[in-house]
Formats: structure tokens, sequence, C-alpha cells
């Protein structure tokens, strides 16, 4: 019999109704009532078999999940020995679905589910049952409660909790290394059958991976798998239910494995030599190039390490490790010279840092080359014999004399002449001077060590049929001390003696300084000029000395001051000496020899006043002349103010306004009908719209009559103002509000004149006489005054 026909079988085993023990699945409501017996059997041996009556009667309690029939699906029948069949009684139904998913004939007591069934949903149901009388309504047996259990089918394929897995493994493993586990879920009753029996097995990725079939675990299947060669691997892994079996449910995954690297290749040069060149006036640690050796891992495993290992170049070059780029960066370590040697050769090693003990087979892991580096000829600049100069020379040396030499060389092989000069930024004052030719250094003005003890020079070489190129070198001059200067007392000393003072009193300590320094250091001595009657100098020996009276008492009345001359001299080679002469005056002292008062106290006291004082007094002085003269100036300018004062005056100055008026209808500022009518003019109204500022009583002039010529009018009117002894003695514009009748001049009034100005000609003004020019030159310049209203 085949596998087919056993599982055929066997569905039709499932489907077909089998009796039930009842007492595993369902329990009865204790019932307090006796029972009777309602059947009877015989067994084997012909005996009677009794079995106590139960008041439930029922077929089935088993139901297959996924029912796919028309019909309703058939659960049981429940029954009870209550009923005769007349229909009295009635079957209700409670629990688990009841009344929606299982439904309930009243009558037979048969129970049907309404619906497919899902065993992954639930997989059981809980329900009650109870017949009950239907006139009474009242209960004929106690509540029973059942369970009904869903048998499970192979509904479910296996799942994967992931569509793509992502592993890694390292290149080079050995066969079985485990990569990764994958594990499928089966919704199905793993207690029921193998319908949640998983099988792994892999579909792709053959033959670098395999999988194990009970526990899903992959491993690799090839030994030696290389990264270099390929690096992703795309697998593919099957899980199926029933055991593996054909009918089966199955569901996939896949798996993206990547190779991760190890460091199993070692690092190569491109080629076994290589030439660089590099200028031979390169500064000490300038790059001369590179050299790179390649390394098929990635990461640290591809970290390389260089360092020279050979040659004749290992004192004059170093290599410095790039680690971004893994490169080996060639540098100068000694300056280079293209006479010395032309040409070096090195042999550079590189080296992973990161070695694998597994994979020493596969080694050397490390790679030489030869590098050779030619060093080129350049023009270079001369150079010193020293980096630096230290001359010494006593200050009182002659002017000319040499105080030393440098010396330079050109390292060139065509040894051009070198030119030496002095950086006269470094010495400003021209105290040096250098011979061009030989580098000698001479002094051209005379040297002062207490002024300055030291002088730092530089000096300029340069080669003659190439000036550009130069060089230079410092040169420390030390000034030495030659014992030129005489001792001088320390401070200025303000001495007096008393009155009363004793014979061999001290009256003053006095103290030197010198300018020089000797080696030995300073010691001065102190002695008086010539034998004085009255003081004495006691020497200390410590280059300090006392002043000492001779005699007893001294008057101020007599003499107020002794002027006592002091002879310092210092113990260097020469000898120098000066002289210094106290002031010490006679005082009027207390018991005690406290000073109390001097006779040229008095005298003293005007001469007191310090230079800022004076430079106070003399500033307050100018600023007083300053106030003074702008003040006279201020009063010269207002007598030279013109006589009419007042704005309002009409007659002859030009009145001139900051505001612009309002035209004709301003009446509070001018009255129009004055231009209309000449007679108003001679009434004096004042303006109501400013205070009046007229300072004299103008004179009265007659009114001309109404058909006055013009002519006639202005020379009696120049007439008036020549005989008016209150007219300004300079020319003014006289403006006038009357018109003569055919003047030549035609109109003068602006109210009728056009409304651009710049078209108007002004020069027949000119012929009107001398006493026309002023307006003439107003009116004539060529620019018209808009603004003038």
């Amino acid at each position: 019999m085949t596998i087919q026909q056993v599982l055929l079988l066997l569905l039709l085993w499932m489907w077909l109704p089998h009796p039930c023990h009842t007492e595993m699945l369902f329990r009865r409501t204790p019932d307090l009532r006796p029972k009777s017996f309602g059947g009877r059997a015989l067994g084997s041996d012909g005996k009677a078999i009794h079995r106590q009556k139960r008041g439930w009667m029922w077929n089935q309690f088993f139901l297959l999940e996924e029912y796919t029939g028309s019909d309703y699906q058939y659960v049981g029948k429940l029954h009870s020995d209550q009923d005769k069949g007349d229909g009295s009684l009635k079957y209700i139904l409670s629990g688990d679905g009841a009344g929606t998913l299982f439904i309930i004939d009243e009558k037979t007591g048969d129970i049907h589910a309404t619906r497919r069934i899902d065993r992954e949903e639930k997989a059981f149901y809980t329900l009650r049952a109870q017949a009950i009388n239907r006139r009474t309504l009242r209960p004929v047996e106690p509540e029973s409660e059942f369970v009904i259990k869903i048998h499970d089918i192979n509904d479910n394929e296996p799942t994967f909790p992931e569509e793509i897995y992502t592993a890694s493994v390292p290149e080079m493993s050995v066969v079985g290394t485990s990569v990764v586990q994958v594990t499928a879920t089966d919704a199905d009753d793993p207690s029921y059958g193998n319908s949640a029996r998983i099988i792994y097995s892999i579909l792709q990725g053959q033959p670098y991976f395999s999988v194990e079939p009970e526990t899903g675990i992959i491993r690799t299947a090839l030994p030696n798998m290389n990264r270099e060669n390929r690096e992703q691997y795309q697998v593919v892994i099957q899980a199926k239910d029933m055991g593996g079996q054909m009918g089966g449910l199955s569901g996939t995954t896949t798996v993206n494995i990547t190779l991760t690297d190890v460091n199993d290749n070692p690092p190569r040069f491109p080629q076994s030599t290589i030439h660089l060149r590099i200028p031979e006036s390169s500064p000490v640690g300038t790059a001369i190039g590179s050299v790179k050796a390649t390394d098929a891992d990635t990461g640290k495993n591809a970290e390389v390490e260089y360092r020279i290992i050979d040659g004749d170049g290992t004192d004059m070059f170093d290599i410095v490790t790039q680690k971004d780029t893994q490169e080996g960066i060639i540098t100068v370590r000694k300056p280079l010279d293209y006479e010395t040697r032309r040409l070096y050769t090195l042999k550079v090693e590189a080296e992973n840092t990161h070695v694998d003990p597994r994979f020493y087979y596969l080694g050397p892991f490390k790679d030489t080359i030869i590098v050779k580096i030619s060093v080129e000829d350049v023009d270079e600049p001369p150079v010193f014999s020293r980096s630096s100069y230290l001359f010494e020379v006593h200050e009182d040396i002659e002017l000319g004399t040499i105080i030393g030499t440098v010396m330079a060389r050109d390292p060139d092989s065509a040894s051009s002449p070198i030119r030496f000069s002095l950086d006269r930024h470094t010495d400003l004052d021209r105290i040096f001077n250098i011979h061009s030719g030989n580098g000698s250094i001479y002094t051209s003005k005379p040297l002062d060590r207490e002024i300055s003890q030291w002088h730092n020079l530089s000096v300029i070489a340069a080669e003659i049929n190439n000036p550009k190129d130069t060089t230079r070198v410092p040169v420390y001059v030390r000034i030495l001390d030659v014992n030129d200067n005489a001792p001088q007392f320390a401070v200025f000393y303000d001495t007096f003696v008393c009155e009363n003072a004793r014979a061999g009193q001290l009256i003053q300590t006095i103290s030197a300084v010198d300018k020089d320094d000797p080696l030995g250091g300073q010691k001065f001595f102190f002695s008086l000029a010539a034998v004085n009657p009255n003081f004495t100098v006691q020497d200390n020996e410590d280059n300090t000395a006392r002043i000492l009276t001779r005699r007893n008492g001294f008057s101020r009345h007599e003499i107020s001051t002794y002027l006592l001359p002091v002879v310092i001299s210092d113990n260097d080679y020469p000898i120098q000496s000066s002289t210094g002469t106290l002031t010490i005056r006679v005082c009027a002292c207390d018991s005690r020899g406290n000073m109390q008062s001097c006779s040229a106290e008095a005298l003293l006291l005007p001469a007191g006043l310090s230079t800022g004082a004076l430079v106070a007094i003399l500033l307050c002085i100018i600023i007083l002349l300053v106030i003074v003269v702008l003040f006279a100036a201020l009063k010269r300018q207002r007598k030279k103010e013109p006589l009419i004062l007042s704005k309002e005056d009409i007659r002859d100055n030009i009145v001139s306004y900051n505001d612009e008026g309002g035209g004709e209808e301003d009446t509070q500022a001018f009255d129009i009908g004055t231009l209309r009518n000449p007679a108003a003019i001679e009434d004096k109204k004042l303006r109501r719209d400013i205070i009046p500022e007229t300072l004299f009583v103008p004179r009265r002039t007659p009114s001309a009559p109404d058909n006055t010529d013009v002519r006639d009018f202005i020379n009696q009117r120049l007439k008036e103002h020549d005989t008016d002894p209150s007219a300004p003695p300079y020319d003014s514009l006289a403006t006038y509000a009357y018109e003569g009748n055919d003047s030549i001049a035609e109109s003068l009034s602006s109210l009728e004149s056009a409304t651009t100005e710049g078209d108007q000609n002004y020069d027949y003004l000119r012929e009107w006489g001398p006493r026309f020019n002023k307006l003439a030159e107003m009116y004539g310049g060529g620019e018209s005054d808009k603004d003038t209203s």
C-alpha cells in the first residue's frame, strides 16, 4: 500500500462518526435525585450488564476545522431521558459561541456549527446545556457542561520571522564553520500529527554552504573560500512541514552572507626599483617622494609600516608612513650637498602591522624596494664658516680698528667671489663698518660701554655674480670696560650742622657711584681737596665716608653756609677722581640735635615754584589775552553795523526774510495795497505778525503826485538820500512801490513778470548810469534767483 492510499484512508476515517466516551469530555452538574437504569446489555459470558441511566445523551463532540460544506456542520446531539418526544421539552445552549457559532435545535437537541472554524484562532469551546419544560419553564434536568474540541488539519505553512537575513563569516574558514541559524514557525498543532514538524533544506547557495535539516544552522561547505575572489553570497533556505514529506507546506527565506577579511595577503610593491630627484638646497624635512605597497586585504589587515633597512643614505633620509593613504613618504634628514655626494641608494621594506598566525604559511607578509635618490645641483648661497660670531673689544680703541673678521665661501663648484655688507637695520648709528672684500669689521665711531654694552649686528654675504642669493649671520660685539669715568656722589646731599655742634660730631654719611664696572669690583677713596678748619672727612673703607666737625659751635649769623670740596677717586687703572662739593647749612637745633630753623629758609621759599606751576600761570595769561582780543573784535564788529536796523523800513534797504510768504492772501505780513497805492508808503504801518525792530524814526518825504514820471521820482529820491545824514554811506538798493507812466524800462514789478526769469535780459541796467551798477551786477550775472519773492 502506498503512502497516498494510507493518507486517503486516514482522512476518510477522520470524517466517519465514532462513539465517544463522554466521561472524558463532559462534566455533569451533580443531581441529588435518584436515577433509574434505562438500558441493559449482555456481556460475552452471557451475564446482564447494567449501567446507570444518565439524564443526557449525545453523539459527537469533536469537530474538524476549516469545514468547506454548504450546510451547517453537525456537531452532536443532546437528549434527556425526560424527553417523551411530544415536544414538551426545550433544549437551551449557552457558553462559548452559543447562539452565534453554535446553534441547537430546541426540540431535538441537535447542535450545528454555523461557520468554518479555525483551530489556530481557538482550539476548544466550553458550552453548557439545559432542558426545561415549555409550559412551566422550569428545568427538568440540572445544567451540564461539555467541551467541543477542534481537530487540526495542516492548513498553515512554516514562516520565517525575517524575509531577508544578513550574516557574515571570515574568509578561509574551515568546512562546517557555523554562519547563522534561521528558525521557522508553524501555526498548526504540534501535538497532532506532523503538521508542525519542520525540516530545513537549501535551495540556493550550494556547494558553498549547507543547512542542518533539524536546527536550521547554516554552515560553510567549501574550504578556503577567498574574499578577494568573491565576497557576497545569497543563500535560499526552505522550511517544510509534515516532516519534509510530499504534500507538506513550505516557506522560504533569503540569507545574504558576506565573507569578512582576514590578513591572508602580504603587501607587494608594483616594481622593484624607483628613482627620485631632489635639489641640494632642499631644507631638512622636505618630502622627496613616496612609495606604496598594495595589499589585497582591507581595513587593519591592509595596514603597512615602512622603514629603511639598508643603503648608503640611511643617515641622510627618513621615511614616514602616511596612515590615511598607506604610503611611505621619504624626507630629507640632513642637509644635502651636490659637491659632496650626488647619488644615494636606499632599501625600503613594507610589512603588515597585523599578521594572523594562522596564515604564516602564506607569508612572508612583507616586501622590499630599491629607492635611488639623485641630488641635483643648484646655485647655493654663500656659507659662513660659523653659524654666529662673537667679538670682544675695549671701549677705548681708536677709530678704524678691526674688531674681527667673518668668512664665507661659495659651496658651488664655480666658487664665485663673495661680497660682504652690514644690515644697517642692526646698526642704525653706523658705529661699525665692514670691508666688502675680506669681511673685516672695524669701528667708524667711538665706543662707549656705558651707553651700550652689546651690539648685535647682521652680516650679509652675497655672490658677486648672483647678488640676490644671500646669506646672513649674526655677529655679537661685546664692549669691554675701560676705567674712563670718575666716581661721583651717589645722591644729592642736603647737609646741615647745628649751631651747638661739638668737635668730632657726625653730620653726614656720603657714598659714591661709578659708571665703570671693573673686574675686581668698585673701590672708592674719600678725602678733602684742602685742609678745612671746620670739617673733615673720615673714609670708612666700605665705599662710604663720614663728614665730621672739627670745632665746637657755629653761628648762622656769621656764616650761614659752608662749602666743603670732597675728592672721590677709584682704584682702577688709570685712576679716575672727581671733586664733589657739599653744601652745609648752619641751623638752629634743639638739645637732641633736631633742626628747627635755618638762616637760608626765607631765601629758598620764593624759589619753590615748580615748572608745572609756571606753565599753568603762563596758560592762564594766554587765555586772558585771547578773551580780550575776541571781546575787542566783537565790539568793533558791532560798530560797523548799518544805521538802518529795522527790517520794516522800506526806504533804502533790502528786506530779507527766511520764510516763504503766503502770497497775496497773506494780509498779516504785508499789505499788498501798498504796491498799488504809492501814497500808502508814506504812512508808516507796522507789521502785525512780528515785533517791530525800528531804532529810529524814518524821515517823512512828500508823496509823489499820481502822474509823476519815474525818472523824476527816482532823481528826487536820490537827492533826498544824498542829503540825508541817516542814510548809509554805501550803495544800497531802494525799492519803491510806484511805477510811472510810459517807463522806458517798462514794468519793474514782479507781479506781472513772466513765470520764468531765465529768459529776461538785464543788460540795459548798465545803460542807466553808475547808480545802477549794483543792480546790473546782481541781475546781469546770468543766473536767476528764483527763490526771491
